[in-house]
């Protein structure tokens, strides 16, 4: 009476057996056949959408940068001459008759507090500290005193001063610092010739070989 109740429990294993066999052989054929998703990709960068390329005629308004070596010194010339007079229309209200007066800062002279040609100074620089430093005795590179120029003065009037103006009023600067005769002419091949007392206290940040 046992053995057909055994053979029906055999029957009934056998077929659960059978059924989880065709479950996952399914659930693996249907993940081996199930198509691999490809990654993310990454997002793209945004476009903002400003500005607008500019053509090399309008970038050359801007690069005016000149360099210790004389590099983009524009055409022009200027003498000492010249320079005295241009000084005392538009720079000796500023920085006196002899560079030396103030009330801006000193342009002719040595540095520090104390000048055996100059006794008063001590009075002058307490009352204007920027007078210490002056171009003659603390500017490394005459091409910067172009530079400066060039861009910044005459302080109520940037920038509107010719190239020969400027290079003349250079003149004057570096002739009242008794590096250059009165007969001396700068342009872009004397200018950066000349050698000033503050280029062995300096270390340039700009390279001299290109």
């Amino acid at each position: 009476m046992l053995l057909p109740a055994v053979h029906s429990v055999a029957r009934w294993v056998l077929a659960g057996v059978v059924l989880a066999a065709l479950l996952l052989g399914g659930s693996g054929a249907s993940l081996a056949q199930a198509p691999i998703e490809a990654a993310p990709a990454a997002p793209a960068a945004p476009v903002i959408g400003l500005g607008q390329p500019l053509p090399a005629e309008e970038i050359a308004r801007y690069a005016i940068t000149v360099f210790p070596d004389g590099r983009n010194l524009p055409p022009g010339r200027g003498s000492v001459e010249q320079g005295a007079r241009l000084y005392a229309m538009h720079c000796a209200a500023c920085h006196g008759a002899k560079g030396i007066e103030g009330p801006a800062a000193r342009l002719a002279g040595t540095d520090g507090f104390i000048a055996w040609s100059d006794p008063l100074r001590p009075l002058r620089v307490r009352k204007y500290p920027l007078q210490v430093l002056s171009v003659g005795a603390m500017w490394p590179h005459a091409t910067t005193v172009f530079d400066y120029v060039r861009r910044g003065m005459p302080l109520h009037a940037p920038k509107s001063l010719t190239d020969d103006e400027v290079y003349a009023i250079t003149a004057h600067l570096l002739h009242l610092n008794g590096l250059v005769p009165a007969s001396a002419v700068m342009d872009p091949q004397s200018l950066p010739r000349v050698v000033m007392p503050g280029r062995g206290r300096t270390v340039s940040a700009w390279p001299m070989d290109r």
